[in-house]
């Protein structure tokens, strides 16, 4: 399977960690990519160093400057080109995805369909870079505002969602006008390269600079670091824990640059005695359960009206037992391995946490063994006994641990919910609408994604994806998302023969 998918990707056993245009010759650190599946190595990479970093930082600027002038519906006929490119390689490359990051291959293929489904979006947008017209108050005067590219934009992404981050940002980024530099994580670097393949073609097959979209795999001392630093880059756009956000956000802000956070998320979900419960409980296995409990919206914590609690435990342990798991790659498979032993390791020091804190482990937590699971790296979904003073549950474990809390009134669960510092996703199931409408009003969820009889995950492209608190306030994706990408330019034109100043000031020589 994984010498076919490489081969239908063009992927050797070694490949260069930059490309500009062309992949360059680096003398950086050499990575091996291992599959979470097996622990077999999937191929090498050797790594960008600080010279290869400045030639594609060069080449990022010279191409801005050409790709700035292409007329925006342009730039999304290439968009357009560049999502077909993705569906006929969705499967190998879906494929690829399950093999260097465990989710299961229906997930894989899913995050293709995310980047298909925002270059499709970035297509229809690329007509509708809107400004607004303002009413001046001075006579014989026009204002408005329009909106102009940025420059290179250094997109950081995370290994749980390898290729679809890096799509959101660089579709909108692409039909902005801006060059794109792709600092994947160090884990999933073999995605990132034959992302980068696919594309190189259809933009050489349109004539487009060298330089529009780069790639530098490496390091934090000779990539990281001087991407943040690097004052060429007017906008970085990362995707981690809390922890390097808020690294990347003073380091960014130190040169006076933005930075688009997508940080840690700690979702909830209220479930209430009106609830449909066969929703509730389909909602809550795939939300914490689906890859591995490694996303952002995993729901981790669910906050369930004490009269029906037991019952809902008990359902979900039922569920909980019907879940498969295995090898990503095959189609029975629910939910594969966690990422490495690092994350099995954090995920059994949480459960150590939780006991020590007065919580009780309801469900699983066990490290699986023998066969496949030798590797060390599959788990068993955990359910918990939780209260909301636990320190613990204010974390965000990036493995499936779901904490359970009883709650009395519906104003106590929303407390509990909002009481976390960390502001990505929520959902409430309830049939009752006074209840769905209190918690999407302003005294309800604090989160930058509410849903109401859906779970905290499986966000869809046409709404603005992002979190406040700890996660960071960027938006990505849909709605009016592109003008992070973008700069503002406020215009004042005057048709008159006098010059009259704004706010009635008199300043007569």
């Amino acid at each position: 399977m994984r010498d076919l998918v490489k081969k239908n990707l063009n992927i050797s056993d070694l490949e260069s960690g930059a490309f500009n245009g062309s992949w360059l010759k680096t003398n950086g650190n050499v990575l091996e990519s291992i599959s979470p599946i097996d622990n077999k190595k999937i191929g090498t990479i050797n790594c960008a160093d600080r010279n290869t970093y400045e030639k594609t930082v060069i080449q990022a600027q010279k191409a801005f400057q050409e790709w700035q002038k292409v007329p925006a519906p342009k730039r999304g006929e290439v968009v357009r080109q560049l999502g077909d490119a993705l569906r006929e390689n969705k499967k190998d490359l879906g494929a690829l995805v399950s093999l260097e990051m465990g989710k299961i291959r229906a997930e894989g293929e899913g995050e293709v369909q995310e980047m298909i489904d925002i270059a499709d979006f970035a297509v229809g947008q690329s007509r509708m870079l809107y400004g607004l017209t303002m009413h001046s108050e001075r006579p014989e005067h026009r204002m408005y505002e329009q909106w102009h590219p940025l420059g290179p934009v250094g997109v950081i992404t995370a290994f749980n969602f390898p290729v679809a981050v890096w799509a959101w940002n660089a579709m909108l980024c692409l039909i902005a006008g801006n060059t794109v530099i792709w600092k994947p994580s160090s884990k999933t670097p073999l995605t990132a390269v034959a992302v980068t393949k696919i594309m190189d073609k259809v933009l050489k097959a349109n004539n487009v600079p060298d330089g529009v979209l780069n790639l530098v795999i490496g390091n934090r001392k000779e990539v990281g670091e001087p991407m943040l630093e690097d004052g060429r880059i007017p906008l970085i756009s990362a995707t981690g824990s809390v922890n390097m956000g808020r690294h990347v956000g003073q380091k960014v802000a130190g040169r006076l640059g933005r930075s688009l956070l997508e940080l840690g998320g700690n979702n909830g979900i209220i479930v209430t005695p009106e609830a449909d419960m066969d929703m509730a409980v389909m909602a809550v296995v795939f939300g914490a359960a689906g890859t591995a409990g490694q996303r952002c919206t995993t729901t981790r914590r669910i906050i369930a009206h004490e009269s029906i609690l037991d019952n809902l435990v008990q359902r979900l342990s039922s569920a909980y037992k019907q879940i498969k798991i295995g090898d990503p790659l095959d189609p029975q498979t629910l939910m594969g391995p966690l990422i490495d032993k690092k994350a099995v390791a954090d995920m059994q020091a949480a459960l150590v946490q939780i006991k020590s804190q007065g919580g009780r482990v309801l469900y699983g937590g066990r490290v699986l063994s023998g066969g496949l699971f030798d590797t060390g790296t599959y788990v068993e979904p955990c359910i918990c006994a939780a209260k909301p003073d636990m320190a613990i549950i204010k974390q965000e474990t990036f493995a499936p641990i779901l904490y359970i809390i009883p709650y009395q009134d519906l104003k106590q669960a929303v407390e509990i919910h909002n009481c976390v510092p960390q502001g990505l996703s929520s959902a409430i199931f309830t049939n009752n609408l006074r209840e769905s409408e209190f918690f999407l009003s302003t005294e309800g969820s604090d989160c930058g994604i509410a849903n109401v009889n859906i779970g905290t995950s499986g966000a869809e492209i046409g709404g603005a994806f992002g979190g406040e608190k700890e996660t960071g306030g960027g938006r990505e994706s849909g709605s009016d998302a592109w003008k992070v990408y973008m700069r503002r330019q406020t215009c004042t034109i005057n048709w008159s023969k006098e010059l009259p100043l704004a706010q009635g000031i008199k300043f007569d020589i």
